[in-house]
């Protein structure tokens, strides 16, 4: 029996567990799942374009707010996927379908690698993995017509171009799984936690260490605070007073692993009124800035910090692999 997963135009763009969804149904019927799974990149695709063209509006006036901008942000997202899933796109849903659905055909005769089939049968890579990496999005983007590849690139980077430090993608790989766990929990897309925890940790070289110089996995610089009764671990940090930097000792909590790190991350955003405003933020500069906002950090320029790992190449190519 055939099962129908394609995205559904009255079906919330924003709402996080679609990417479960096409999990489960994917491994019932494949070729159902190949096709929703390339909406969806048509939709990433579209969602990056109308964001772009709304950037080059003037965002001053009276009717401008943080909450109209939100607002927009939604709009945007949910036009992408009605275009996408209504076939009014440009087409790029059809032709990554295509491309992929030789390797599709191939896994059931057998005569394909492991790659694509696992991804496939939901056995290897997870399918909530970002869409351009989970469809190995290169070997995609090399057989696309030269227009199409082109604005791809635009987007994504340029075949051939520098690619993220192997420390980078070492470190997406390995808190990965956790991002997508705490984005279920707080509608935060996944790739912007990433972002957090690599400016909070260096990409995971900066990160805060116990007194034997074993990990203590807290990759979001989270301090322990009268209310934390788990394990502390002190150390030497930057605070900003007014607006100066100054090197202080504080109590940081410690984890067990970076799976329980992200838990406690996104239950401070999800407990905490202070942070009411950042959850179930969809664009990357927005996020940074409410974190801010809210008092995250002091340093006066963390949300342009912060904004520049999510928007910029290095995370980007870290994603892609």
């Amino acid at each position: 029996m055939s099962v129908k997963i394609q995205n559904s135009p009255n079906r919330a763009a924003f709402d996080v567990q679609a990417s479960q969804d096409l999990r489960s149904q994917f491994q019932k019927d494949p070729q159902a799942g190949l096709k929703a799974a390339a909406q969806q990149f048509e939709t990433l695709f579209l969602q990056m374009v109308l964001k772009s063209m709304r950037d080059t509006v003037p965002a001053d006036g009276l009717l401008q707010s943080d909450q109209t901008r939100f607002y927009n942000s939604l709009l945007d997202q949910q036009m992408a996927q009605n275009m996408a899933s209504s076939g009014n796109g440009i087409g790029f849903a059809r032709l990554i379908e295509q491309q992929l659905g030789q390797h599709l055909a191939g896994e059931a005769s057998g005569e394909t690698g492991g790659d694509i089939s696992a991804i496939l049968a939901g056995k290897g890579l997870p399918l909530d993995l970002p869409v351009a990496r989970n469809l190995q999005y290169r070997e995609v983007l090399s057989s696309l017509p030269t227009s199409a590849a082109y604005a791809a690139q635009t987007v994504t980077g340029p075949q051939g171009s520098t690619e993220a430090p192997a420390s980078a993608r070492d470190f997406v790989n390995q808190v990965w799984p956790h991002a997508v766990e705490a984005s279920r929990s707080t509608g935060i897309p996944p790739q912007f936690l990433v972002a957090h925890s690599a400016l909070e940790s260096g990409w995971g070289k900066s990160e805060i260490r116990n007194p034997d110089g074993s990990s203590a996995h807290n990759l979001f610089g989270i301090k322990a605070g009268k209310s934390w009764t788990g394990a502390t671990v002190d150390t030497v940090t930057t605070e900003y007073v007014d607006g100066k930097p100054q090197q202080v000792v504080e109590k940081f909590r410690a984890y067990g692993s970076y799976a329980e790190a992200f838990r406690d991350y996104a239950g401070l955003l999800r407990n905490s009124p202070r942070y009411s405003g950042v959850i179930g933020s969809q664009d990357g500069t927005e996020f940074a800035r409410r974190l801010q906002q809210a008092g995250y950090a002091t340093d006066p320029m963390y949300a342009d910090k912060l904004a520049r790992i999510i928007n910029g190449p290095t995370l980007r190519q870290a994603l892609i692999g």
